[in-house]
C-alpha cells in the first residue's frame, strides 16, 4: 500500500497529509448459497451463489466526497463494506482493490481509515464527551488522557455537539448520535473515512449538517470520503463531487451529476423541473448501460514519483496506540462508568443482594437439623448460580462494540477480557458479602469469624465463576434468546449432577464427566466441609440413636466420611473453583479472539 502525499500544505506546521485513491477493478462479490433456496437453484437443480457485486469498476480520489447511491438491494452496503476492507475477501470472485494502485492490505488500511456503519455502537450510558475521549484515548498514539481530552473537545466543535456534551448518549437526538458514531472513528485523524447510510432516519436539516461536515472534511483536509445514501434531496445533491450509481450489483454511472443528466438527455429523457437528476436516473435506471466506462479526471495526473510513498513506518509495526497495561487501565475505568450507571447491573444486583440474603435467612432462621442444613446450601447455590444471567446482555452489547473496535485496531481482545474480569473482581465481592452477612447469622452457621470469612469466600467464588460462565457463553451465542437458554440448560444440569440429587456413586458411568465438570460440586462440598469439618464438626451431634438415649450416631466427622468428603476439600475446593473462574475467562479470551480475528481478515 502506498500513500500520496498532498500538493499543499495541510494541518499545521505545513505537514503533509497522507492521501488516499480507492479503486476496485472489475470487482465481484458472491453470497454464499442457501442450502433450499429455489431462488438460488439453476437449471440443474443445483444450489448457486448469488452475486451481490457484478464487475464494479470505480475510483474514489482523495479530496472528494463521493456517494454510492441506488435503489434497495443494489448492493451500496456491500460494496461500501469492500472499500472499508471490512468484507470477507474470501466471497470475492473476481475483481480486486486497489489502494493508491497497490493492492489492498485490509488489516493495514483499517488502521488508517475510519468506517462508520449504519447501526450505532456506542456505550448509551456514557456522555457524548466522554465516549469521544475514550476513544481517542485508545486510537491516539502518546498524549495520554489530557491529548485524548483536547482531541474530543475539538471534536465536538467541528461536529457541533458541545451543546450536548455532558449528556448521555441515550438521551440526545438522532442526528446528534450519528455525528457521535462519527466522531468516534474520527479522533484518530483517518486519511479514509467511510459511511453507510450517515442521514438513515434523519429529518432533512440534521441529513443536510452531516453531508456538509463531511464535503468540509474532504475539501479542506484532503480526506477520503465514501458514503451509502439512497434518496437525497437537492441541497444534497449539490454537495456530491461524484456519484457511484449502482443496481443489481452493477455499476450504471459513476462520475458526476451533470455528466449523468447529460447521458439521460442523450438516451432521449427529458427531466422534469421537480425531480433531480438522481431520483429521474433510478426510474430510467434501465437505460443507463451497466459496466459503463466513465472517462473522469482522475488524481493519477496530480502524482508523480517524488509524491508517492510507503505506508508510514509507524503503521506497519506499531499495531496499537498503547501498552497492553494501558489499554486494560482505560478499558477498565470505561467499564466501571458503564456499569455504575447501569441500574439493573449495580445498584438493583446490590440491593438484590442484601434481600435475598435476609429473605432466605428468615426462611433458614435458626435452623439446626442437617437437612435443613444442606437444603439451605444447595438453594443458595442455586439462587447464587442463577442470578448472574443479567450480565447477559450487558455482555452482548458489548461484543457488538469489542468486534468493531478491534477490528479497526483500536486494542487487543486480552485487554478486553483482562480489564472486564478485573472490574468485576470487586464489584462481585461487594455483592457476595451483602449476601453472606445476613443471611449466614441468621441460619445460625458456625458462629466462627474465620468460618463466616470463609463461607464469604466461597460465595464471592461461586458469583465469579458463574459471571465468567455467562462471560463464555456470551462469548458464543448468536443472541439473548439463545443464550440465555443455553445458561439455564446448562446451570440445571450442573445442579443435576452436583451429588445433592444422585450420589456420584449412583450416576452412570457416561455422565460422571457432569459430576466433575458441576459448578455446585466444588462449593457445596466446601461449605458441608466448612460447617461440618474440623474439631467443632466431630464434637457436634448430628443424629442421635432411636429412643432418646443420647448416643449419637453422626457427627460432623461421620457425615464427611459418609459423603465421601474429607478436611482438606475446604482449600482444594477453592482452587478448582479458582480453576474455573481463570478456564472459562481463557475460553471466552479464544472465543472472542477467533470472532475478531475473523472480522479482521
Amino acid at each position: 500500500m502506498e500513500t500520496v502525499m498532498s500538493l499543499g500544505k495541510a494541518g499545521t506546521g505545513g505537514r503533509r497529509r497522507p492521501r488516499y485513491r480507492l479503486e476496485t477493478r472489475a470487482l465481484s462479490y458472491v453470497l454464499p448459497p442457501r442450502a433450499g433456496a429455489s431462488s438460488f437453484l439453476c437449471g440443474g437443480g443445483k444450489v448457486v451463489e448469488r452475486l451481490l457485486l457484478r464487475g464494479v469498476t470505480c475510483e474514489v480520489p482523495p479530496g472528494e466526497l463521493v456517494a454510492i447511491v441506488g435503489p434497495s438491494g443494489a448492493g451500496k452496503t456491500t460494496l461500501l463494506s469492500v472499500l472499508a476492507g471490512s468484507a470477507d475477501p474470501g466471497r470475492v470472485a473476481a475483481g480486486e482493490v486497489m489502494v493508491n494502485g497497490c493492492p489492498m492490505d485490509a488489516a493495514r488500511f483499517r488502521r488508517v481509515s475510519g468506517y462508520v456503519p449504519q447501526d450505532d455502537a456506542l456505550f448509551p450510558t456514557l456522555t457524548v464527551e466522554e465516549s469521544l475521549v475514550y476513544s481517542a484515548w485508545l486510537r491516539l498514539r502518546g498524549g495520554g488522557r489530557g491529548a485524548a481530552e483536547a482531541r474530543a473537545r475539538e471534536l465536538m466543535v467541528e461536529l457541533g455537539l458541545q451543546h450536548v456534551a455532558g449528556s448521555r448518549v441515550a438521551d440526545v437526538s438522532g442526528g446528534e448520535r450519528r455525528r457521535v458514531s462519527i466522531g468516534v472513528d474520527l479522533v484518530h485523524d483517518p486519511a479514509v473515512l467511510l459511511l453507510d447510510e450517515p442521514t438513515s432516519g434523519l429529518d432533512s436539516g440534521s441529513a443536510l449538517h452531516i453531508v456538509k461536515m463531511l464535503r468540509d472534511m474532504a475539501t479542506a483536509h484532503g480526506k477520503t470520503v465514501v458514503l451509502t445514501i439512497h434518496q437525497p434531496g437537492f441541497r444534497i445533491l449539490e454537495l456530491f463531487h461524484r456519484v457511484v450509481l449502482l443496481a443489481d450489483g452493477a455499476v450504471r454511472h459513476h462520475g458526476s451529476l451533470g455528466f449523468l443528466e447529460e447521458r439521460l438527455a442523450a438516451s432521449g429523457h427529458a427531466i422534469p423541473p421537480h425531480v433531480n437528476v438522481l431520483e429521474y436516473a433510478m426510474e430510467a435506471i434501465d437505460s443507463l448501460k451497466p459496466d459503463v466506462v466513465v472517462t473522469t479526471v482522475s488524481t493519477t495526473a496530480l502524482m508523480n514519483q517524488e509524491e508517492t510513498a510507503p505506508v508510514p513506518a509507524s503503521v506497519r509495526r506499531a499495531e496499537y496506540a498503547n501498552s497492553s497495561a494501558a489499554e486494560v487501565r482505560i478499558l477498565a475505568g470505561r467499564f466501571v462508568k458503564t456499569v455504575l450507571r447501569t441500574p439493573q447491573l449495580f445498584a438493583a444486583r446490590m440491593a438484590q443482594s442484601v434481600l435475598a440474603g435476609a429473605f432466605l435467612g428468615s426462611i433458614f432462621l435458626g435452623t439446626t437439623d442437617l437437612q435443613s442444613r444442606l437444603g439451605f446450601f444447595a438453594f443458595s447455590l442455586t439462587y447464587l448460580l442463577s442470578s448472574t444471567t443479567e450480565a447477559l446482555p450487558v455482555f452482548l452489547q458489548e461484543r457488538r462494540i469489542l468486534e468493531r473496535e478491534t477490528s479497526r485496531g483500536a486494542y487487543r481482545v486480552s485487554s478486553y477480557v483482562a480489564s472486564n474480569a478485573a472490574i468485576f473482581l470487586p464489584f462481585l465481592l461487594a455483592a457476595a458479602i451483602l449476601y453472606a452477612a445476613p443471611v449466614y447469622w441468621l441460619v445460625g452457621l458456625a458462629r466462627e469469624p474465620a468460618r463466616f470469612g470463609y463461607f464469604a469466600l466461597v460465595v464471592w467464588l461461586v458469583m465469579l465463576t458463574a459471571n465468567s460462565f455467562v462471560a463464555c457463553l456470551s462469548a458464543l451465542a448468536p443472541n439473548y434468546i439463545v443464550g440465555n437458554s443455553v445458561v439455564a440448560g446448562l446451570i440445571g444440569c450442573f445442579f443435576l449432577f452436583s451429588g445433592y440429587f444422585v450420589a456420584s456413586k449412583n450416576i452412570p458411568r457416561y455422565w460422571v464427566f457432569m459430576h466433575y465438570a458441576s459448578l455446585f460440586k466444588y462449593p457445596f462440598e466446601a461449605l458441608v466441609v466448612n460447617e461440618y469439618g474440623g474439631a467443632r464438626g466431630a464434637r457436634e451431634c448430628l443424629a442421635e440413636a432411636p429412643g432418646g438415649r443420647g448416643l449419637c450416631v453422626l457427627d460432623g466427622a461421620a457425615l464427611l466420611r459418609q459423603q465421601g468428603m474429607r478436611e482438606g476439600m475446604r482449600w482444594s475446593n477453592l482452587g478448582v473453583m479458582l480453576g474455573f473462574v481463570v478456564g472459562y475467562r481463557v475460553l471466552c479470551f479464544a472465543f472472542l479472539w477467533y470472532r475478531c480475528h475473523r472480522m479482521r481478515r
